[in-house]
């Protein structure tokens, strides 16, 4: 199962880089894809290394989940990229769609992948996509389609991906490898 991770120009570290490590502990193949190079600086001046330039992503690659971590401006950034819209549509047909933060309300609503979905993001950016009404909950799965709230929840969300592309099983031996609200 192969996972994509986009990282844009002021993306949240903590949560593009917490649910990568939970993923890859499991097992999953993930790969993470800067938006505009591979070297993206986060929205805390933190300068990672993506795995890959997303323009080197084939167009026909197809993934079991993608992921959209939150922070400002990155979310936006990735939003007003063609390449990720086009990923997270095809993924949403036949696998896993996530967001952080920011990135739910402002990439997955205009795509109109929140339409009729329960979601959260973080406080103060339901302006960015006034036609929903958002939970208050950390994580909401409906379906296909997992959000989480925030930073706070970047452990949650890649537990809650794993279990669901990897089964509650290796959920919760990576959970309990790092000792995680034992």
């Amino acid at each position: 199962m192969r996972v994509i991770v986009f990282l844009a120009e002021g993306f949240e570290e903590t949560e593009a880089l917490c649910p990568v490590d939970v993923m890859r502990r499991a097992g999953l193949d993930v790969v993470t894809a800067g938006v505009g190079g591979e070297y993206i600086k986060s929205s805390h001046g933190v300068v990672v290394k993506a795995d890959s330039d997303l323009e080197d992503i084939p167009d026909d690659e197809v993934f079991s989940a993608a992921f959209c971590p939150g922070g400002m401006p990155g979310s936006v950034n990735l939003s007003q990229s063609w390449k990720v819209n086009k990923i997270l549509v095809s993924t949403a047909q036949t696998g896993i769609v996530a967001a952080i933060c920011a990135a739910p309300a402002v990439v997955l609503a205009p795509l109109g992948l929140l339409k009729g979905k329960n979601a959260t993001c973080f406080p103060g950016c339901e302006t960015y996509a006034p036609d929903m009404v958002f939970s208050s909950e950390g994580i909401v799965v409906d379906g296909n389609i997992v959000t989480g709230k925030s930073a706070g929840w970047s452990f949650d969300l890649g537990l809650k991906l794993v279990e669901m592309l990897k089964g509650k099983e290796s959920s919760e031996s990576v959970r309990s490898a790092i000792y995680y609200k034992e």
